[in-house]
């Protein structure tokens, strides 16, 4: 019964996630990106191979080097501008550079111009995910909307999976290579329109604010190094997202090797010879759908540990039973196994990070994975064959399954506190819905902002905040009542649902007024950087703050 009322609650925030014009748009549009990205995939692994065997490995790692250092620092620019126009101009990009990519090979280019277009072409997808990665969360009413919509994007991407190598190999076999790259230009332009109709009020912080946020008042923004990095500092400094973002990149190697394992299983474990490559591929996608269904139910579900722990045990599990197992029914079933843990991961991983990065910084904490995703590919892809030479082939699947579990599982009590920081109760989501300063913020703002609350115990009679000292916290009046004063003379009382020390946070100027406990009071503070974080960062709520700000100037006579 529980697990039907789950699936009946997914049910029915999925037809929100589709009812809800902007994230419809953005799914669809992701449609044709994942099918781009695979699919032309393939296509110039078979270019390479029939230009020469050699090449088509080298190929590879010529595409994805390039992808992994672009990526951290492309992603800026989802962190500086309107995230919806960063990803129209991702989906142009692409299509453009595919869309040369396919002229190329259709005039019989050389082969360095090919491979060139080919690094390009790859470079261009890494913009897509960061840019997407942080828009999500801002067009989200709710955090279930919001996991639901990453599960949909978890379900377009596994079905890619299966799909886009068998489009691809329609193509290849009727018109070659440079068909799969014309018709995903095409695709990609489909998906350049879907993006050119996101129209919602943008509820991430402007550029303005978010280098207001990320620099004290009155000291100048970050540097554009600063910037560039910020990425990698946010993940250097923040162990919660750092943790997440290491077990996916370790992921990440693992998905790589696949690609070399799956032709290794099919030649010289199985026997199946090249047919066999893309029955196993097929197997393994089919796997991923499976996974894919099975993320449905972590709309119902806030915890995500637990799917992180059991992606990693199907993945590297299903590995280690094909080196003891390596038989011809049971190992396309293991290699189905291991494609469920895949969507288990991404979709989990992607949907926590999203909980517990701050906005300002979300597309670069992206764009490192995104770079990470590109470079761990490349390591698995040029790991396998270094194992093999010195394992063989059974015990080099064993290597590579028991990669991932260990790591997982040494995780998981920081994975569970990562999870049990992120429940934030409704009571304090309701105190902060009530104020207008934090009305306008989409559901998945308030709900990190909710989570970094200090409850504060104040006596009757203690001074919460003297006038003419320093500004560093926000508060909440929870319970009980406050007496506020300006130069010894009583100004207003305060009480539940009330708020104070806006003005010095907001101003960067010390206290305007005094606040005392009339009765024992309960509250809750907010450290400056993060109540200025989420206030400034959009118009309506520091349109607000501005009218609170002044009409309590107005009513202390500054």
């Amino acid at each position: 019964m529980a697990a039907l009322s789950s699936l009946a609650q997914s049910s029915r925030v999925f037809r929100g996630v589709f009812g809800n014009p902007d994230l419809r748009r953005v799914e669809l549009a992701f449609v044709g990106f994942t099918a781009a990205e695979w699919a032309t995939w393939i296509a110039i692994l078979v270019f390479a191979y029939q230009a020469g065997g050699a090449a088509a490995g080298a190929i590879g790692v010529i595409q994805l080097i390039p992808a992994a250092v672009f990526a951290p620092f492309a992603s800026v620019l989802g962190d500086r501008y309107r995230r919806e126009r960063v990803l129209l101009a991702s989906y142009l990009i692409q299509a453009l550079t595919m869309g040369a990519m396919a002229a190329a090979l259709f005039s019989g280019a050389p082969l360095p111009a090919i491979y060139a277009f080919a690094a390009l072409s790859a470079t261009s997808i890494t913009l897509t995910r960061p840019a997407q990665g942080a828009l999500l969360p801002s067009l989200a009413r709710t955090p279930e909307e919001l996991t639901a919509a990453n599960v949909a994007a978890g379900w377009i991407e596994s079905l890619s999976v299966f799909g886009g190598p068998a489009l691809s190999g329609v193509l290849l076999g009727v018109w070659g290579p440079g068909a799969v790259f014309a018709a995903m230009s095409g695709a990609l332009l489909c998906s350049a329109l879907l993006a050119a109709r996101i129209e919602f009020e943008d509820r991430s912080a402007s550029a303005t604010a978010r280098t207001h946020a990320e620099s004290a008042p009155g000291e100048s923004g970050p540097s554009v190094l600063g910037e560039l990095l910020g990425g990698f500092y946010a993940l250097v400094g923040e162990r919660r997202p750092r943790l997440v973002v290491c077990l996916m990149a370790a992921a990440f190697v693992v998905e790589g090797a696949m690609d070399v394992l799956l032709v290794v299983l099919a030649f010289r474990v199985l026997d199946f010879g090249s047919a066999g490559v893309g029955f196993l591929n097929a197997a393994f996608g089919v796997g991923g759908i499976v996974g894919a269904g099975v993320t449905t139910l972590f709309v119902a579900r806030r915890r995500l540990a637990p799917s992180l722990l059991a992606g990693a045990a199907s993945w590297g599990g299903a590995l280690v039973m094909i080196g003891f197992f390596p038989s011809r029914i049971a190992a396309p079933i293991l290699v189905g196994v291991a494609g469920i843990g895949r969507p288990l991961i991404d979709v989990a991983g992607r949907t926590l990070l999203q909980r517990v990065v701050a906005d300002r910084l979300l597309s670069r904490v992206f764009g490192v994975l995104e770079g990470l995703y590109m470079a761990g590919v490349a390591l698995g892809l040029t790991s396998v064959p270094l194992l093999l030479a010195l394992l063989g082939g059974r015990a080099t699947f064993f290597v590579s399954g028991v990669f991932l579990p260990p790591l997982f599982l040494l995780a998981s009590r920081r994975l569970a506190e990562i999870d049990a920081a992120s429940i934030v109760p409704e009571a304090k989501l309701m105190l902060l819905r009530s104020l207008p300063l934090f009305a306008p913020l989409s559901a998945p703002v308030m709900e990190r902002l909710a989570s970094r609350l200090v409850p504060v115990e104040v006596l009757a009679g203690t001074a919460i905040v003297r006038q003419g000292d320093p500004g560093d916290r926000f508060y909440i009046v929870s319970d009980g009542e406050v007496a506020v004063s300006k130069d010894g003379r009583p100004v207003a009382s305060l009480e539940q649902g009330d708020f104070f020390g806006e003005i010095a946070l907001l101003r960067d100027v010390p206290r305007t007024a005094s606040v005392t406990a009339l009765t024992n009071v309960r509250l809750y503070a907010l450290e400056r950087d993060d109540f200025l974080e989420a206030v400034t960062g959009h118009p309506l709520s520091a349109e607000a703050a501005d009218k609170v700000t002044c009409a309590r100037l107005d009513d202390q006579g500054a």
